[in-house]
């Protein structure tokens, strides 16, 4: 059950992972699919996965939200390939906002065009 939710959210997160270069990136998930799998709870299903260059590094709170999320991430081969170019931190807080961070923006990653003014 968990795989189709997340399955449903997927397109939407795999863009919002590109679009995470610019910023955090954020996504409401709907509670009510989680109710209906038995998994929702008043404190929500809060987790926060880190991934580095296409592999799982680190899991905070686990759960088996989280574990789903992170397996139909790394078997879409859409997703993989994002993935692979990045480190992105992933997390749900208790209001099920999910919250997509690219870790490792440089400079390389601004627009062309766009110069920041070091000092």
């Amino acid at each position: 059950m968990l795989t189709n939710i997340w399955n449903k959210y997927l397109p939407v997160i795999k863009i919002l992972l590109k679009r995470s270069k610019q910023g955090e990136q954020r996504l409401a998930i709907n509670q009510s699919d989680f109710q209906r799998a038995g998994l929702a709870r008043k404190t929500g299903n809060k987790f926060s996965l880190v991934l580095k260059k296409g592999k799982l590094d680190n899991v905070i709170l686990p759960s088996p939200v989280a574990a789903e999320l992170a397996s139909g991430l790394l078997h879409d081969e859409a997703a993989k390939l994002i993935l692979a170019q990045h480190d992105y931190r992933i997390t749900m807080d208790t209001k099920y906002q999910l919250h997509i961070e690219q870790l490792d923006v440089t400079e390389q990653d601004e627009p062309e065009g766009v110069q920041l003014n070091h000092a």
